[in-house]
Parts: C-alpha cells; sequence; structure tokens
C-alpha cells in the first residue's frame, strides 16, 4: 500500500519523481505554488498555456509536462490538476475549485503515475490555496484515490522556503 506523508518544507526541493499541483484551464502561473514553479521552469507555463489553447481541457482532467533542471540536469516532471474553473476571458482570475474537479483529477493522476511507472509524489494541500477549498474536505479524496498506487506520496502541509523536507524514499 501506498504511504502518503504529509511534510513540511519546500515543495520544489522534493526528491519525488513528479510534482502534482492544481490549475484552471488557461491559468497564467501568477500566484502560489504555480507562480514558483513557472519562475523555476518558465516553460512550464508557456507550455501549458499552449496546451490549453489548443485542446481546451476540462476541470478534472490533468496535463503532465516534462523537462530538465538547469541546476541539476535532472528530469523533471509537472504533472498540472485542472481542478478549477477556468477564467470567464483571457485577463479573469480562475474559479474556485470544485470537489469534483479534485476527485476526477486525483483518479487520473493515480492511473498516469501507474501507467508511467512513477515510483513517488509530492503535492501541496491541493486546492486549499487559490482553490479555496477546506483540506478536511481534500484530504480524504487524496487518500482513497492515491492510497492504492503502492508509492510514496508527500503532501506539503506546511510551506518552508528553502528547506528541503524530511521524505521517505
Amino acid at each position: 500500500m501506498s504511504k502518503i506523508y504529509e511534510v513540511e518544507g519546500d515543495i520544489l526541493l522534493s526528491g519525488a519523481q513528479a510534482i502534482a499541483h492544481g490549475v484552471a484551464e488557461g491559468d497564467h502561473f501568477d500566484t502560489s505554488l504555480a507562480l514558483a514553479l513557472r519562475q523555476r521552469w518558465p516553460a512550464l507555463a508557456k507550455d501549458f498555456r499552449h496546451y490549453c489553447h489548443l485542446n481546451h481541457p476540462r476541470a478534472g482532467e490533468i496535463w503532465a509536462w516534462g523537462g530538465v533542471s538547469d541546476d541539476t540536469g535532472k528530469a523533471v516532471r509537472v504533472i498540472n490538476l485542472l481542478t478549477q474553473e477556468p477564467a470567464e476571458n483571457a485577463i479573469g482570475r480562475p474559479g474556485r475549485a470544485k470537489l469534483e474537479h479534485v476527485g476526477h483529477a486525483l483518479r487520473a493522476l493515480a492511473r498516469h503515475a501507474k501507467e508511467e511507472g512513477i515510483g513517488s509524489l509530492a503535492l501541496p494541500r491541493l486546492a486549499t490555496g487559490v482553490g479555496g477549498l477546506e483540506w478536511t474536505a481534500v484530504k480524504p479524496l487524496i487518500e482513497r484515490h492515491l492510497a492504492d498506487l503502492n508509492i510514496p506520496v508527500f503532501v506539503y502541509a506546511v510551506y518552508r522556503k528553502g528547506v528541503k523536507a524530511a521524505e521517505v524514499l
């Protein structure tokens, strides 16, 4: 069975094979973890906007991105979970997250992790920041959809900039 660990630290320093986070279709990656990801890997946000323009994904789907870390040369995987409603227009703010979308996206994440042989995942307290959901409602969805992956899943419960979390890999 998978081990789901709540950790404290900077998710960008995670040793997990993939980082997952919540976004909306056409997200500008200009707040919170999405902003930190865009600053670290600018191509991620550019490629996501291009993907959305061509494919018009729906809330509840996922989009996986792969790149290379500039500082280590190591492969990077970021899985974008479409947990929020899209903005009403190109310059608007994304809507709130919905539990239904979170559940569908987590189910898709679990399927993707199995198909791709991902050995460990890191994610924030999904959809509880900009998404506006309560952690007490989201946590059971993470447990339900990711517990059977048989891999370590690190939920970054507390953000500590520049601090490597105690991940058990």
